[in-house]
């Protein structure tokens, strides 16, 4: 059963429709490999295998009657502890929204609609908001590549339970490289969609019961495959469904590499493997060719902290916001003097935003979204790391006491982590991350797809044709 547990979603639904397991037998063998792994990873926090086992059972008869079924009928998979699943806990990591709560999320709602069988979710950090996944309530899940390090964060649960083939499937979420980051750093695929594509309904933040579709977030798949990504974003997006392409062929793929940007440098272990992948590319055919920066990076991320914090504000507690509001004409002389855009200055003048600072910040992003549009009349996608460094060794100090070491000794702020996913995310654009090769020391090393506004079936093609001919997802050793 391992050697089914190893395969993709495609390769485990084609062995229930075949009637080569049940969707009993299959939930068992993934409720045995958490029980195998938790100890170590900690990447499912909570699991309901009663339910689970009930619907089972009930996929299982249906389809011995040869009843219709949905295309993911009889699949065990978990999703983010960010979404509201009907009869389980959910948390967003704060025991303060712990609840259990009556109705599925919208995304969570189309997958069980489908015939998937939701068993546990996966840990985050508080409220969604790290590059790592740990909270007070569940502790700290580790990278099964190597466990002293950081699945990444905030979907680190679910990469890590993908890389350990505890799930095959995943549901996530991404504001600030939530999706990306722990595919990055654990060596998966994951899709951050166009903006709306995927309805938000039932994620928390914003608080339980919102109605609102926030800006920059986007809920999305994780998958081993990229032919999964596109199979499961098939089934959660909203209607009418996003346009379909088969895997590209990559003798006819023209893609831009972009690897330097002065606000945050490369690990060189990070650029040597984005270099090595690029020439694997070459080498089957795809059209590679550097780039310079795709947009004003300065102006972009100075819009895209704006629009963050006024997103992310709206959870921060009244008396943190009014200690920043405090201190903001000190962040702004600070800034004025040349603070850079990572420093708690920057920061705190983003979460105190103005309105009037908000539509400002909102119309450099229309400009520059505008104006990346033209580059992809010569290119394809745009091939870019998401993180400057590899998985990085847990660090639970305060944000503003954590940095970046590079292997060459360079020290960089914590929140230049922000700087690789800030284009597809402050300008609404699709991205898909692909596993691109590992470091001298073995940690995975992911790039990610930048497309155009609406193009998530050109980068999820492409992303297939280089898993099918280039690499894919090697297993780490756990």
């Amino acid at each position: 059963m391992n050697d089914l547990l190893d395969k993709d979603a495609t390769a485990q639904i084609m062995a229930l429709v075949g009637r080569q397991v049940s969707a009993v037998e299959l939930l068992k063998a993934a409720l045995a490999r958490h029980a195998e792994t938790h100890e170590a990873l900690n990447a499912v926090v909570a699991a309901d295998p009663e339910r689970a086992l009930e619907r089972a059972h009930a996929i299982d008869d249906a389809r011995s009657r040869s009843e219709p079924l949905g295309p993911l009928a009889g699949l065990p998979m978990t999703v983010k502890d960010t979404f509201d699943v009907a009869g389980m806990a959910a948390s967003s990591g704060l025991a303060v929204h712990r609840r259990r709560m009556a109705d599925d999320a919208a995304a969570v709602a189309h997958a069980r609609h489908a015939g998937a069988i939701i068993w546990g979710k996966t840990n985050v950090p508080v409220l969604a908001a790290d590059w790592q996944s740990y909270n007070g309530l569940y502790g700290a899940t580790n990278n099964p590549w190597d466990l002293s390090r950081t699945p990444g964060g905030s979907s680190g649960g679910g990469a890590a339970a993908l890389a350990a083939r505890v799930t095959p499937l995943e549901i996530g979420s991404d504001i600030g490289g939530s999706l990306r980051v722990p595919a990055n750093f654990c060596g998966v695929f994951s899709h951050k969609p166009t903006w709306g594509l995927v309805s938000q309904r039932g994620h928390v933040p914003p608080h339980p019961g919102s109605y609102a579709e926030r800006d920059l977030n986007v809920i999305g798949p994780m998958a081993r495959s990229a032919r999964d990504l596109r199979m499961l974003l098939s089934v959660i997006e909203n209607g009418p469904l996003a346009p379909k392409a088969p895997p590209a062929d990559l003798s006819q793929t023209r893609i831009g590499l972009w690897l330097d940007d002065p606000n945050c440098p490369l690990d060189p272990q990070v650029r040597a493997t984005l270099e090595t992948f690029a020439g694997e590319l070459r080498a089957a055919g795809a059209t590679v060719e550097p780039i310079e920066s795709p947009v004003d990076m300065r102006a972009l991320l100075h819009a895209y902290q704006t629009l963050l914090g006024g997103v992310l504000g709206e959870d921060m507690p009244e008396n943190a916001l009014r200690g920043m509001e405090l201190v903001r004409p000190f962040a702004r002389r600070a800034l004025a003097r040349g603070a850079g855009p990572f420093s708690t200055a920057a920061l705190t003048v983003a979460y105190t935003a103005r309105y009037r600072e908000w539509a400002a910040a909102d119309a450099v992003r229309a400009r520059l979204r505008h104006e990346i549009a033209g580059l992809f009349d010569s290119w394809h996608a745009i091939l870019a790391p998401i993180a400057p460094v590899p998985a990085f060794a847990h660090d639970h100090r305060p944000f503003t006491r954590r940095t970046l070491k590079l292997s060459d000794g360079t020290t960089i702020p914590y929140a230049a982590m922000l700087t690789w996913i800030s284009v597809a995310t402050a300008l609404h654009l699709p991205a898909t991350a692909v596993p691109a090769g590992r470091t001298a020391g073995g940690l995975p090393v992911g790039a990610q797809l930048i497309g155009p506004l609406g193009g998530d079936a050109r980068t999820l093609a492409i992303a297939q044709a280089i898993d099918e001919n280039v690499r894919g997802f090697q297993p780490p050793p756990i």
